[in-house]
């Protein structure tokens, strides 16, 4: 039984973008708050994961 790769769901669903235009100053003000603080987020798990990546790699190295 075949399938197609096209069934399958993708593993990150893109967002789709807000309107900007639909957005007035202050609205636009609190959604890049918003997205700084979830940059924030993303930068420290990144940080996390690549100290836990160094630290097993170096437990394997010896």
């Amino acid at each position: 039984m075949a399938f197609d790769l096209d069934d399958l769901d993708p593993r990150h669903k893109k967002t789709k973008p807000l309107n900007l235009d639909e957005m007035n100053v202050e609205d636009l003000k609190e959604y890049v708050a918003v997205l700084r603080a979830e940059i924030e987020r993303v930068e420290a798990k990144i940080k996390a994961k690549q100290s836990h990546a160094s630290a097993a790699a170096s437990i394997f190295k010896r």
